[in-house]
């Protein structure tokens, strides 16, 4: 039998005076009642009760032992409180893993707006390209980007992240604007190492394909990298638009071949199959979600 059980049946009949009374209240049977008692008894090789026909009254160790359990069964109640605010009201530290560019360009400014409405969490930001372990590395959450490959995690979709191509306007007056795909191969391309050294930029347009090897002088694990490397003048490159979008905007970088699609990269945001994640977890998936998320339904497992 549960322990915990067991001595707040006993407590009960203590204070009923018997086991019928503590049965009425508890809604168990008599019988139940006293195989609750007795297996407490039998645990601590002791009585806890002088039982009579009409009344069940407490021995020397019953006494001090009903005085025990009610400080038991109070902390107990005190730590289902404590857990049960931790659930209700957002509040201690919440950790967060975010692929690098992702994560300064698109998540900071939400976790900023968290933090406002939420200012009793603490938010620990990971910016790391690597796949992180939830469960061994205690994060709340994180951000993927491409295949999922995590068995047994809930995956929210995000907005997709879109490839975009582009060049400093120095580097264009130097080497001129390519206007075709193919044209890209007699220009300095700066090669994305997580990509792999024989990785080729696939462009679309209709049912046309064009695909250009990329075997330039510079190759980086880094895309803020690439993008300083472009904003220099040192080649054209190719990453997402979280990256690129501020210093195309900015003037600083040129979008080369708009009317050329490159393959898109899936972006998810993880966590572990809680029944009833925390609140603090709860109310930071719903803000990501609701400025950053993207169509398709939330799937059990990513390895689908």
């Amino acid at each position: 039998m549960d322990r915990l059980t067991s001595m707040a049946v006993f407590v009960r009949v203590a204070e009923k005076g018997s086991f019928a009374a503590a049965a009425a209240e508890l809604a168990l049977s008599t019988t139940m009642v006293a195989n609750h008692v007795r297996a407490l008894e039998s645990q601590l090789g002791a009585l806890l009760l002088s039982r009579t026909t009409r009344r069940h009254t407490l021995t020397e160790i019953g006494a001090a032992y009903l005085e025990r359990c009610r400080d038991v069964l109070a902390s107990v109640q005190a730590a289902d409180h404590v857990a049960e605010a931790l659930r209700a009201v957002p509040q201690g530290t919440l950790r967060v893993s975010a692929p690098v560019s992702w994560g300064a360009h698109r998540l900071v400014p939400v976790v900023g707006q968290y933090m406002v409405a939420h200012p009793k969490v603490k938010i620990e930001l990971s910016l790391n390209d690597r796949v992180i372990d939830l469960a061994e590395e205690g994060f709340d959450c994180a951000v993927r980007s491409g295949p999922l490959t995590d068995e047994g995690l809930i995956a929210l979709p995000l907005q997709r992240a879109r490839m975009r191509v582009a060049a400093s306007p120095d580097y264009l007056a130097r080497h001129g604007v390519p206007r075709a795909p193919h044209e890209l191969q007699s220009h300095v391309l700066l090669a994305f190492a997580a990509w792999g050294r024989d990785h080729s930029w696939r462009f679309t347009r209709g049912g046309e394909t064009i695909h250009v090897p990329v075997r330039g002088p510079l190759i980086t694990n880094n895309g803020q990298a690439l993008l300083s490397a472009a904003q220099a003048g040192m080649g054209v490159v190719v990453q997402a638009d979280a990256l690129l979008d501020p210093a195309i905007v900015a003037g600083t970088l040129l979008e080369l071949l708009p009317e050329w699609t490159l393959p898109s990269r899936a972006v998810h945001l993880v966590r572990m199959p809680e029944a009833r994640p925390s609140a603090k977890l709860r109310t930071f998936v719903d803000l990501v979600m609701a400025r950053l998320g993207g169509p398709g339904e939330a799937v059990a497992s990513v390895g689908v």
